[in-house]
């Protein structure tokens, strides 16, 4: 395929040492000074804002994104007024309201955030969260009546539901009204429910399918609290509308972790919620910072790899419920046990997570080629690791992953997809063709349930298919560049710019930058396979701390241990380093590559 005017070679790098091509972003240079002039930002963050499309239209909403400027009407949503008719009607009653959950971030925060919604309109909900290796994933039939027998009058699934056509089939022959608020892939087919809330229903012409669940949820209680005072409730009962806005720190945790698109709406719930989060009102939150050691302004960073792998520890490997009841409680001590015994299921994860994935590496490479794809299982493989090492497999070989353990006779798998390739699509295409017992997801992530026996037809249908993909849209293993820059630009007043076009995250990547000729004047190995080194210019001029995770086995981590003074094109994004009360700069290092023409 002819390399299109956007897909410019950086450096001439096609091939990086971990077998990246390097592509250029392009920008518009004369936007590029007309956004930093007009909105007063430094000319890197205009040009690194062009390069990612953002016009002279939408760049204040870019860099002060508020729920006033993007909040859409949620009625705009398909089903939202007939799923907010019912439920008003069940709080003006004063039914039994019972909400089936994830065990998930998303999962675990919009449960949490509805939970707090019904207590603040004087309801007490019923909560289920399905334990992940008796359970699996998504409402079932047994829990579902379960929760009928335990007084439930009307059931929310949240974060989930949206395929879940036999269970909800037989809660409707039970008499069981259900409301599915989800954000997954949908099939044209519906399940049987009084509503249907996704914005990824293909008839919903919302335009909100971004959102993720808590999202979702958030749109649900602004158009429940809407209906209800135009209805009077709050007057009659003696009550003020909850602020829903307290709550936003919670939206910002389950979208982050989610890795939906930071943008339009999305960025303003998680720019706003981490200001939320500074004041430290929900203390299932500060309880999971002051454990994860946050000792600073929380960021999306913190979010993504501290918070939220303890809230997904207790789903994974510990009480599935746990995540819920800490983000949803308002008792500080009660809150602090539980964040310990997260943080402790965390630490127990990594250990078991350490194991699958060893196994799983030695699984591929015993294969005589690795394809389009990889797909590999073992039977005493912990289900609730397998998603990670899905995410490890995939950034290892640059091809989709699809790890699977064995419950019950059958395969329970997660997947992770590279850029190009919907993998939710897939699955649900194999599951349509009767390959799988069951699945969904959605475009970088999915789930499956594989009957061992259609093991060989499944690989060779996704083979086939991510084959395709490939081939027809000439997708290669990338890392895109926003720029080349020396060790002495390195400083804490480019940080203070850059942070600026912040939160961070899918739909907004951080800006990567090439040091380019560098030489690495001291590396060495910290913890299990990190390595950590100081880069200093090609003159010798400025320094550079940085460093590289998980790489101590594989080519980019030997090359920075063994790089015998040669200068090196070493690609990364910029942090604050705040070590010891100093403030500096440190480089984490996503590729490495030797100059053109460097022996």
């Amino acid at each position: 395929m002819t390399q299109q005017p956007s897909e410019i070679t950086f450096l001439g790098i096609e091939h990086s040492v971990t077998g990246k091509w390097w592509r250029q972003r392009q920008v518009d240079d004369r936007l590029a000074v007309t956004l930093s002039q007009r909105f007063g930002v430094p000319e890197i963050v205009g040009r690194v804002m062009a390069a990612r499309g953002i016009g002279l239209d939408d760049a204040e909403t870019f860099l002060t994104p508020t729920l006033r400027d993007l909040m859409p009407d949620p009625s705009r949503l398909r089903d939202m007024d007939k799923a907010v008719t019912r439920i008003a009607h069940a709080v003006t009653q004063g039914e039994k309201i019972a909400l089936f959950g994830d065990y998930d971030v998303d999962g675990a925060t919009s449960t949490a955030l509805l939970v707090r919604v019904f207590r603040a309109l004087g309801l007490d909900v019923v909560v289920h969260i399905p334990d992940r290796l008796t359970e699996g994933y998504g409402p079932n039939a047994p829990a579902l009546l379960d929760l009928k027998r335990r007084g439930a009058d009307l059931i929310l699934t949240v974060d989930c539901g949206v395929t879940a056509y036999a269970p909800l089939e037989a809660a409707a022959e039970a008499g069981i009204e259900v409301i599915v608020v989800d954000h997954h892939a949908a099939e044209p087919e519906l399940p049987r429910a009084l509503a249907v809330v996704n914005p990824n229903r293909i008839d919903d012409d919302s335009g909100m399918g971004d959102l993720c669940a808590v999202g979702v949820a958030f749109l649900l209680s602004v158009a429940l609290c809407r209906n209800l005072r135009q209805s009077g409730y709050f007057q009659q009962k003696g009550i003020r509308p909850p602020d829903l806005r307290t709550w936003l720190d919670l939206v910002a945790l389950g979208t982050v972790c989610d890795v939906v698109p930071l943008r339009g709406l999305n960025r303003a719930f998680v720019t706003q919620g981490l200001k939320i989060m500074r004041h430290r009102g929900n203390c299932g939150m500060s309880a999971l910072a002051d454990v994860g050691g946050v000792n600073e302004l929380p960021s999306a960073y913190h979010l993504g790899f501290v918070l939220g792998p303890r809230v997904n520890a207790g789903g994974r490997v510990g009480e599935a419920g746990l995540g819920t009841v800490l983000l949803s409680g308002d008792d500080a001590e009660a809150a602090r046990k539980i964040a310990v015994r997260l943080d402790e299921y965390n630490r127990e994860r990594k250990t078991i997570e350490d194991y699958v994935l060893d196994q799983a590496i030695r699984a591929v490479e015993d294969k005589t080629k690795i394809g389009a794809m990889v797909l590999v299982g073992g039977d005493d493989w912990h289900p609730g690791v397998i998603g990670i090492v899905a995410s490890r497999l995939k950034d290892r070989y640059h091809v989709p992953a699809l790890v699977m353990g064995k419950v019950d006779g059958v395969y329970k798998g997660s997947a992770r997809s590279v850029r190009g390739i919907d993998l939710g699509a897939a699955i649900i295409a194999a599951r349509q063709s009767g390959l799988l017992v069951n699945g969904g997801g959605h475009g970088m992530a999915a789930g499956f349930t594989l009957d061992p026996e259609k093991r060989a037809e499944f690989e060779d249908f996704l083979e086939q298919r991510f084959a395709r993909l490939i081939e027809e849209n000439n997708i290669r293993p990338t890392m895109t560049v926003d720029g080349a820059m020396h060790a002495m630009g390195a400083t804490v007043d480019l940080i203070d710019a850059l942070e600026k076009m912040g939160p961070f995250g899918a739909g907004n990547a951080e800006p990567r930058f090439v040091f380019t000729d560098c030489r690495v004047i001291k590396a060495d190995v910290v913890g299990a396979d990190h390595v950590r080194c100081i880069l200093t210019g090609s003159n010798g001029k400025g320094r550079v701390k940085a460093i590289a995770f998980r790489c101590l086995d594989n080519d980019m981590g030997q090359t920075l241990l063994r790089h015998g003074g040669r200068p090196l094109h070493v690609l990364g994004h910029l942090r604050r380093d705040t070590w010891q009360g100093r403030e500096g700069v440190q480089l984490m290092i996503d590729d490495v590559a030797a100059p053109l023409g460097s022996s």
